[in-house]
């Protein structure tokens, strides 16, 4: 698991350790890690070029030492020196090294050798703006960021890419996107969380011996390893019942694939048994495709219940409405002492109608909600889809806290928030998702999952990432459609599980 701390937990933490450490240790060993991955980064270290953008603050030690550490190894480094001061210790030990600073004074104009600096180059470094950096990057910052972006040349960032904030991912205008992230003692939890993880490129962590040190974490992203070790494994005494009864309350005349792709991935995630309830038309759809499944006409004004056949979790409003009979349908669902995951319309209807907003806050069983970033809106009244898109983390924290449920955002970057427990942010999302059908996949993923008797954050986790994988395995990373993720997810658990 990588695990991810805020802001001011690394702040304090830091400050513990360099109490017991000789002055200037930290910084050093943060810069020897830095250096190693920028030597890595580079074709070869003696005679390559090097150029560093360097602030005021402590990262830009970090990259004057590491830019020292490659001069003297034969590198030619030149620093643009973005901030009015330097670190004295850093500017010093590069040019002890051979390496050249190139000063900017405020209100100038970026010089020549300013922008060649940037331009002809084999690797830039970012340490421009810190972990402490709120809001966009001012002058002369934000035009080296967007030259650095511009610049045929790697990049590298500096604990974090400057422009984004940490805490939660946010860009508020121009920021460095980076190739490379090293960042140090944790993870940054802005570094998993778009539009900040979009920039980051592949996060490297350097242990500064900062982990005694950190508490519990503010943010999860789970690994491969950490699924297998999570996933339901049948024994020799599973029977079906034991590995899980789904009731899918999914589909309509209207949508009728909703219910076949939901049943298709509770299915092919290994629930023991599908029990799914709708209009002819759509039943006969479902036992066309998914034979196995144990269908029966359902009119949710007259048939809602979901305990025949020992229901253990209800999947229920993929594609179903928002007619008054689906409001008894999921009234009636939330009345159960069973799991309930609430997609789509459902989702819909809680954010209408107060009365099943407070079935859900007032549950004693496991709540799931997997609305995307529209959904999400209607679930928090005051928030609008722009608003949540950019702060990701913000909002899906506040709807748990509201709903008092686990609940997973749809996204660029899927995020779960469950009440009192650090948010997991999905490591294996990708535009291949963005089909039509893929949630109603996801949401019979996550099902057959908490029928297993997976938690709710564990089963949404565990979702999130096998549904990212289906999709990057279906077609070898070529366009797909949701038809395809459920053949592809025992794919996805034969990988996660070969890494156990």
């Amino acid at each position: 698991m990588r695990s991810a701390h805020n802001v001011s937990v690394v702040r304090e933490a830091e400050q513990a350790l360099m109490d017991r450490l000789p002055e200037g240790a930290l910084m050093r060993r943060a810069a020897t890690g830095l250096a190693v991955h920028c030597s890595r980064a580079l074709p070869r270290v003696y005679g390559s070029r090097v150029t560093l953008l360097v602030g005021s603050g402590d990262n830009g030690g970090d990259a004057l030492y590491a830019g020292a550490d490659l001069a003297a190894r034969g590198s030619f480094v030149r620093a643009v020196a973005a901030g009015s001061r330097l670190h004295p210790g850093g500017a010093a030990a590069l040019r002890a090294a051979g390496g050249r600073v190139l000063a900017l004074e405020k209100g100038e104009v970026l010089p020549d050798e300013a922008q060649t600096a940037l331009f002809d180059t084999d690797l830039i470094v970012d340490g421009l703006v810190g972990i402490g950096g709120r809001g966009g990057l001012r002058e002369p910052h934000a035009t080296l960021a967007a030259l650095a972006v511009n610049s045929p040349a790697r990049v590298i960032a500096v604990d974090l890419p400057s422009g984004m904030d940490a805490d939660t991912g946010e860009v508020a205008g121009p920021a460095i996107a980076a190739d490379a992230t090293i960042t140090f003692g944790t993870y940054k939890p802005g570094l998993f969380v778009d539009p900040g993880a979009a920039r980051a490129g592949n996060v490297h962590l350097v242990d500064i011996g900062l982990g005694p040190e950190l508490p519990g974490p503010d943010l999860d992203c789970p690994q491969g390893v950490d699924i297998a070790r999570l996933l339901p494994i049948p024994g020799a005494e599973t029977d079906k019942y034991r590995r899980g009864v789904l009731a899918v309350r999914a589909g309509s005349d209207r949508y009728p694939g909703a219910a076949v792709l939901c049943v298709g991935g509770a299915l092919r995630t290994g629930v023991g048994m599908v029990r799914y309830g709708g209009g002819r038309q759509v039943l006969s759809q479902v036992i066309a495709r998914w034979p196995e499944t144990v269908g029966e006409h359902l009119d949710p004004r007259s048939g809602a219940d979901p305990s025949p056949g020992r229901v253990a979790a209800v999947v229920v409003g993929s594609g179903r409405g928002t007619d008054p009979a689906e409001v008894d349908e999921v009234k009636a669902v939330l009345e159960s002492d069973r799991p309930v995951l609430l997609d789509a319309d459902a989702l819909t209807l809680v954010g209408a109608e107060e009365h099943l907003a407070a079935l859900v806050r007032d549950r004693s069983a496991h709540t799931l909600l997997t609305p995307h970033a529209g959904e999400l809106a209607r679930l928090l009244p005051d928030a609008e889809r722009s608003d949540i898109e950019a702060r990701r983390l913000e909002h899906v924290s506040r709807a748990a806290s509201r709903y008092r449920a686990t609940v997973l955002l749809k996204g660029s970057t899927t995020l779960i928030a469950h009440p009192g427990a650090p948010v997991v942010a999905d490591p294996t999302g990708t535009p291949l998702l963005a089909t039509a059908g893929s949630g109603d996949v996801l949401s019979g993923i996550a099902g057959a999952l908490l029928a297993a008797g997976t938690p709710p954050r564990e089963a949404a986790m565990c979702a999130a990432y096998l549904h990212g994988r289906a999709a990057a395995l279906a077609r070898d990373g070529a366009p797909i459609s949701a038809s395809d993720l459920p053949e592809a997810l025992p794919l996805a658990l034969a990988e996660v599980f070969g890494q156990k």
